[in-house]
């Protein structure tokens, strides 16, 4: 049975974390939208989500670093990765990004999903809303093509689900942790 996508959002936090579904037919994924893209992570993969904080870096890139929980977190910033123009993340081209202004809080810049690589380095995707948690039946999820990878801007794509939703199908890309961070 599947099932359809939560209404609420989930709480944030700075200790939210997530843990492994036991069981085989439905799977976990966190999803959040990149302009008009759907986007998801495994939950297996996310270490947790926390509200903004401020990102370092030349700002020509869709690369920056951020300071969070005493540790140096490579930060990508995916609509600029994947549109090449910035989402006006607040990167400080290379000193320290600008203080929010009053009435400005961490969460109004957005939220940092805290993720680890198969090899274990921790990295941070920024992404303007909360992400929905939300559970799929394996059988909505299909393979990209290889040839779609590698000539596509969603290369970093390694699945594809389809979900229903109201009165249409949202397809929703699975990202390859290990592709975003190369």
């Amino acid at each position: 049975m599947n099932t359809p996508l939560t209404t609420t959002e989930p709480q944030v936090s700075s200790n939210l974390t997530f843990s492994t579904p036991s069981h085989q037919s439905l799977s976990k994924f966190l999803l959040f939208d990149v302009e008009k893209l759907h986007l998801a992570l495994s939950v297996d993969l996310v270490q947790k989500v926390i509200n903004y904080t401020p990102v370092f870096g030349s700002g020509l890139s869709s690369f920056g670093v951020a300071h969070i929980d005493n540790q140096e977190i490579t930060v990508i910033d995916l609509h600029q990765q994947f549109f090449k123009t910035s989402s006006e993340i607040a990167v400080g081209r290379g000193v320290q990004a600008p203080e929010f202004d009053s009435g400005d809080s961490p969460s109004q810049k957005g939220y940092l999903i805290l993720t680890k690589t198969t090899i274990g380095e921790t990295f941070a995707l920024w992404v303007t809303q909360a992400p929905t948690l939300i559970d799929v039946s394996l059988s909505q999820i299909r393979l990209l093509p290889e040839s779609y990878r590698r000539a596509d801007t969603l290369g970093s794509a390694s699945h594809v689900m389809l979900i229903p939703s109201e009165n249409k199908t949202m397809t929703v890309f699975i990202l390859d942790v290990d592709h975003l961070i190369t």
